[in-house]
């Protein structure tokens, strides 16, 4: 792993920010908050002249989110090769209720203030390495007038910036893969819209979405015979079986889910409303494989697994099916990631007073976000790796004088590595603990941070990383 200030360098150094003293000190401002990720501005930058310096870089009118994270967006894109999962959601980044924000909007039920940011994450089709972030937008709610009418469907795609564009805007910013190299996107249901297909077919993308109209017309056969999907469901071919272990949850107890992976080949039609866009596209109607992964003799007073997938991807043996729902599985890689922004960074603890400014911090964090979900991500895919070819000598070294325990091992792991620091934040490592959760480890960070700043202190011309 690099140190935080060649990684610093590396993401941020690119950054154009209308004179280059700024972009210096984004690349001091990014490497103390990649130091102490959690803490808050005051706390990550030493001394008072270097947050006054940190704010006026914020108020920057060149300093904007898409001129901080467009370079580390770049660096993705290029360490994608072969096949490359890119995986989206979008999340709610809610600065509270009760401040005053200069050019927010309303989130959640309109308690909160703050807006929308849409992340696309890269991931290693094989290895499932943690490549970056390729794409990212923001977007802001407008406030909801008590006389306003409800729109009818014609007149919501009509509108402009509508909230179900972020999808389009974030693929056409991915843009087509290299020559050589295929992107599989990776959405659930809020992704499963005409455009969207439309969208991906563009820009030479491929994909696996979660349905979310079952009732939709498609067409089946050589005869392009119409009927809705919830119809041509039971006819689907049936692949395979296999089991999926389910972990204990909050009023669920654990168990072992038996399920059925069906096929069928569609093509999806134009719908009768769509926005201007599509209109002017004039498409054809798109083939597709439909999945149905379907969980047979659930327990009673459970509700069964079910899955319905669309891809473009060939599916004729259980294998290929096997891939497929691979891919889908690994979704929830995003929403680590989205933890790893909001509680790694505590991005929506900044206090910062405009939009302008939160955007810019929020798009600082989210490249920050990043360098912490691909240790985490390392220590799941590769744990057995020998520590010392990826983290800096002197973390494993302050790590082993705070826990004693570590004295007489040699060479730790990656895996053991990560749930040590987890350790040092609460983390009790008991057999039936599991991984440790996003709290612990964020806590083991900040204490394990603190000692290698100490020891950076008392040796200066070592670099700590």
């Amino acid at each position: 792993m690099q140190s935080v200030k060649e990684w610093a360098q590396m993401n941020f150094g690119a950054c154009e920010l209308g004179d280059k003293r700024r972009t210096d000190r984004l690349v001091r401002v990014a490497e103390q908050v990649a130091n102490n990720p959690s803490a808050s501005l005051p706390n990550q930058l030493e001394l008072w002249s270097d947050l006054k310096a940190a704010y006026r870089l914020f108020d920057c009118e060149d300093v904007t989110f898409e001129a901080i994270a467009r370079p580390h967006r770049e660096l993705t894109k290029q360490l994608a090769k072969g096949r490359t999962l890119v995986i989206g959601d979008t999340t709610e980044i809610n600065f509270g209720r009760f401040r005053e924000i200069d050019g927010v909007g309303p989130t959640g039920n309109g308690t909160g203030q703050g807006f929308l940011l849409h992340n696309a994450l890269m991931v290693h089709a094989e290895t499932e390495e943690i490549l970056g972030v390729a794409g990212q937008t923001i977007h802001y709610r407008k406030e909801k007038g008590q006389s306003e009418k409800r729109l009818t469907a014609p007149e919501r795609l009509k509108k402009k910036n509508r909230e179900s564009e972020v999808w389009g805007k974030v693929i056409d910013d991915i843009g087509p893969p290299a020559e050589g190299n295929s992107y599989v996107h990776i959405y659930d249901r809020g992704a499963d819209k005409f455009e969207v297909y439309c969208r991906l077919l563009q820009q030479r993308g491929n994909w696996v979405i979660r349905v979310c109209q079952t009732h939709r017309c498609v067409l089946v056969g050589d005869a392009e015979e119409e009927m809705q999907l919830q119809e041509y469901l039971p006819k689907l071919k049936h692949l395979g079986s296999y089991t999926l272990h389910l972990r204990a949850r909050p009023g669920q107890a654990a168990r072992d889910a038996q399920l059925e992976v069906r096929v069928g080949h569609i093509k999806v039609p134009r719908p009768k409303h769509v926005s201007p866009w599509v209109r002017k596209l004039m498409p054809s109607p798109i083939p597709m494989t439909v999945l149905e992964v379907v969980e047979v003799n659930a327990p009673k007073g459970v509700k069964p697994i079910r899955w319905i997938l669309f891809t473009s991807l060939p599916v004729a043996t259980f294998k290929d099916a096997w891939t497929i729902i691979g891919y889908y599985e690994l979704r929830w890689l995003v929403e680590e990631y989205h933890k790893a922004l909001k509680t790694g960074c505590r991005t929506e603890s900044r206090q910062l007073k405009t939009a302008s400014r939160l955007e810019a911090l929020v798009a600082l964090t989210s490249v920050v976000a990043v360098r912490l979900l691909k240790l985490k991500s390392l220590a799941r895919t590769a744990p057995e790796v020998p520590a010392q070819r990826v983290v800096p000598g002197v973390w494993l070294k302050m790590l082993k004088l705070a826990r004693k325990n570590l004295n007489r091992v040699h060479d730790l792991t990656v895996g053991q590595f990560y749930r040590e620091v987890a350790k040092l934040g609460g983390f009790l490592g008991r057999k039936g603990d599991g991984d440790p959760g996003w709290i612990t480890i964020w806590r083991g960070w900040e204490k394990l941070n603190m000692f290698v700043f100490v020891a950076s202190r008392l040796q200066p011309n070592k670099n700590c990383g």
